[in-house]
C-alpha cells in the first residue's frame, strides 16, 4: 500500500536530507502548529510493505491532547506536525534516524526501518506561554502584564473547554481552576478590574456547569453565585444556579433563580425547559408528600 509513497519523488522534503517527507492529503486552515503546542491527532503508523498498522489511535472514541516534545517523542512526527494546520490530513515518510533508529523497536519495528505515518490534525492549542507562566514563582507571576495574564487564562479555559467537550469533566475542572488562579490578582485600576471580571465570569460559569456534570450541585451553586456577584443579570449564571438548586430539590430557590433568568432571556429554550422540569418535579414531590400524610393519618386512625 505505501511502497509507492516511500519511493515517490513528489513528496515534500521537510528536513533537506530526505529524512522526513510529506504528502498533503487534505488542506487545513489557519496557522501551522506552533512549537510546544498540545495537539489532538489521529494517526496510523505503517511499515513500508504492510497494510496493517503497527500503531494507531484511530479506533479511540476520545482523543487526549498530546504535548509536543513530551507526549509525542517520535522526532519525525513532531517535525511533520509543525508543518500542519487544523483540519489537515497528510502522509509522512520517516527515515530511520527520524523514526526508530538503527535498532528499531523489536518485535514490531525491525532495525533501520523506514516507516510511513498517516496523520489527521483535528485541533491544537498553543500552551507555550501558559507553561512558562506556571513555572515562575508567585512573585514573578505577580509582575506579569495583565494582557499576558488574560491570554494565559484564556488558553487554560480553552483547554478546559476541549476536555469538557470530550466529557473529561474532572480534567476540565482542573483546567478551569488553573485559569481562575491566574486571575486572582489585584487590579491597578477600574479598567483592569473590568477585564479581569469579564474573564473570571466565563471561567466561573464553566466551573458551575462542570460541577453539575460531576454531580456536585452544591459546588455548582457556589460557583454560579460567584458569577452573579460579578454580573447579577447574567442569565446563564441564574440558570446554572437554578439547575443546581433543582438538583438539590430546593424547589423554591430553583424557581426564584429560573424566573429571574427567564425575565432576562424569555425566549431561551434551555431556561424554559428547566422551568417545565421544575414544575414536574415539584408536582411529583407534592403528590408524594400527600401520600405520606394520608398513610400517616390512616396509621393514627387504625391505632386509635
Amino acid at each position: 500500500r505505501f511502497y509507492w509513497v516511500v519511493r515517490s519523488r513528489d513528496l515534500q522534503d521537510l528536513t533537506g536530507d530526505g529524512g522526513v517527507r510529506k504528502q498533503e492529503l487534505r488542506p487545513g486552515t489557519g496557522q501551522a502548529v506552533p512549537q510546544n503546542a498540545s495537539v489532538a491527532v489521529k494517526y496510523s503508523g505503517y511499515l513500508e510493505h504492510e497494510d496493517k498498522p503497527f500503531c494507531t489511535n484511530k479506533c479511540r472514541k476520545s482523543l487526549e491532547l498530546m504535548k509536543l516534545g513530551k507526549d509525542i517523542t517520535l522526532w519525525g512526527l513532531e517535525i511533520g506536525l509543525l508543518t500542519m494546520k487544523k483540519g489537515e490530513g497528510a502522509i509522512f515518510v520517516f527515515e530511520p534516524p527520524y523514526a526508530y533508529g538503527r535498532f528499531g523497536c523489536p518485535p514490531l519495528i525491525p532495525p533501520n526501518t523506514t516507516v510511513v505515518f498517516e496523520v489527521d490534525l483535528l485541533d491544537f492549542l498553543d500552551s507555550e506561554e501558559s507553561d512558562t507562566f506556571f513555572e515562575l514563582t508567585a512573585e514573578q507571576q505577580a509582575t506579569y502584564p495583565l494582557e499576558k495574564v488574560l491570554k494565559i487564562a484564556d488558553v487554560e479555559r480553552e483547554f478546559g473547554n476541549y476536555l469538557y467537550r470530550k466529557q473529561h469533566f474532572r480534567s476540565a475542572k482542573d483546567r478551569y481552576k488553573r485559569a481562575l488562579s491566574v486571575l486572582n490578582r489585584s487590579p491597578s485600576d477600574e479598567e483592569e478590574q473590568r477585564h479581569i471580571n469579564a474573564s473570571k465570569l466565563l471561567v466561573l460559569l464553566n466551573l458551575s456547569i462542570t460541577y453539575l456534570k460531576l454531580e456536585h450541585p452544591a459546588r455548582a451553586l457556589a460557583y454560579g453565585e460567584k458569577a452573579l456577584k460579578i454580573d447579577p443579570r447574567s442569565a446563564k449564571g441564574l440558570f446554572r444556579c437554578g439547575q443546581a438548586c433543582l438538583c438539590m430539590t430546593e424547589y423554591e430557590k430553583a424557581r426564584d433563580f429560573l424566573i429571574r433568568a427567564q425575565r432576562i432571556a424569555p425566549f431561551n429554550e434551555d431556561i424554559n425547559n428547566e422551568m417545565k422540569k421544575l414544575a414536574s418535579c415539584y408536582r411529583n414531590y407534592m403528590e408524594k408528600e400527600k401520600e405520606t400524610c394520608l398513610r400517616m393519618f390512616a396509621s393514627l386512625n387504625a391505632s386509635s
